[in-house]
């Protein structure tokens, strides 16, 4: 396989043992490296670079799990090329203060954070100055789906499974998230719009 040859060659794969000149034994770790490599690419559209980034996050043994998910969830952000609005940094900076979390003051610093605030610029370059008053109900919703995701997780066995459990549960659980964000959306606007046509009244 082409995939499997190219792998091995950008070295995110780890060769198998040979058994003849062209022959390879590849075993569950191998089949574990692959899985996670494809999902890396296929799912979350990582480049070669960035998917040996993650790789090396998670081949480091001496941090605590927890900082080592933090890490993977940095690898796997890709940081934005769009200019930040100084309003934009300090709505962000602002949420975080609230929230108790103060060292992510410099935006900049992180992929997540630097995400965070280039969406916010967007929505200010077209106009929509308030999309921050979202943040903290964003924040009270989505615990409940990372408490989900950590619950989720924690029960895969050993570190390792725990590790790519993150990360191919973070890339596909994105994309899940966003479905069933559109039927909730389906759902609400029921309640709160109703079926009938807009007024025109201001």
């Amino acid at each position: 396989m082409p995939t499997i040859k190219y792998y091995l060659r950008e070295g995110l794969l780890p060769a198998g043992v040979l058994t003849s000149p062209n022959q390879a034994h590849y075993d569950d770790e191998h089949l574990r490296r692959l899985r996670l490599v494809r999902a890396l690419v296929d799912v979350g559209g990582l480049s070669i670079a960035s998917v040996r980034e993650v790789l090396e996050v998670i081949d480091t043994r001496e941090e605590s799990l927890h900082r080592k998910l933090g890490a993977v969830q940095e690898a796997i952000s890709q940081p934005s090329p769009v200019e930040l609005d100084p309003m934009a940094v300090k709505d962000v900076q602002a949420f975080f203060e609230r929230q108790g979390e103060t060292e992510c003051a410099d935006v900049t610093a992180s992929n997540v954070t630097h995400m965070l605030a280039a969406a916010l610029s967007v929505a200010r370059s077209i106009g929509h100055d308030h999309f921050q008053d979202l943040l903290d109900p964003y924040l009270e919703g989505l615990k409940l789906i990372a408490r989900a995701d950590l619950e989720y997780i924690a029960t895969r066995g050993s570190r390792d499974d725990v590790i790519e459990a993150m990360v191919v549960g973070t890339l596909i659980g994105d994309t899940v998230i966003k479905a069933v964000r559109r039927l909730a959306h389906a759902q609400v606007s029921r309640e709160v719009i109703g079926e009938q046509p807009p007024s025109d009244e201001v």
